[in-house]
């Protein structure tokens, strides 16, 4: 299985979620495995969201493209000049995936992030066959992205398998109370991230023990 960890925007903690999802199953007993795709931002030898995942959730993990440039994929390809494959993407994916029970694929950006020429992340999941999850936060505004990233999941016919709620706060307000409910009108929610004010991705570490999926 082919678990597509995408987000309702920029910083609302894909890759945190990736790692307590992956360690959850992991945990479980299932064999677990991460890939991050398209890696952006990053500099030669710096640690990226891959090795932050393997370090918080003890699995296997591997990443097939890197760019110093902080852009959408396509556009940091274009300005290093470098073609990015699909079908190799594809391909790698799927072979890692046929090696454990769960391959947690991160997406750069949301499902319409530009991936390379046409194509978006959402057209790269559609071709996997890929289960989509969506994590989202609470606040204002949240309940809109929601919407739109689960109308674009289901208009490329991707199965949904569910949004994870990231930096659940201790002391949730009327907003997020509300928002939690009504983004559980639009589908299921996996369960709740509780929010960590230390957790740095940049820095790779073990997850905290409190950072666990919990049902609200």
């Amino acid at each position: 299985m082919i678990r597509f960890v995408t987000g309702t925007g920029l910083g609302v903690g894909k890759t945190a979620a990736s790692a307590v999802l992956a360690r959850a199953d992991h945990d479980a007993g299932l064999s677990v495995a991460y890939l991050k795709a398209v890696q952006t931002g990053i500099q030669v030898g710096e640690p990226g969201d891959a090795e932050f995942v393997r370090v918080a959730a003890l699995v296997n993990v591997s990443e097939c493209f890197r760019f110093e440039t902080r852009f959408d994929p396509a556009i940091a390809a274009e300005q290093s000049a470098t073609e990015i494959n699909v079908d190799w993407l594809v391909n790698q994916a799927q072979a890692m995936s046929s090696t454990v029970d769960v391959l947690y694929l991160e997406t750069t950006g949301g499902l319409l992030t530009p991936l390379t020429g046409d194509l978006t992340m959402g057209d790269f999941g559609t071709r996997l066959g890929a289960e989509v999850l969506i994590v989202t936060r609470v606040g204002l505004g949240s309940l809109n992205a929601a919407a739109l990233t689960l109308e674009a999941t289901r208009t490329r016919a991707l199965g949904f398998g569910g949004f994870v709620v990231n930096r659940w706060p201790e002391t949730p307000g009327v907003v997020e109370r509300t928002t939690f409910e009504r983004i559980g009108r639009l589908g299921k929610i996996l369960g709740a991230i509780p929010e960590v004010d230390e957790l740095d991705t940049h820095r790779p570490a073990p997850l905290p023990p409190e950072l666990t999926l919990r049902s609200l």
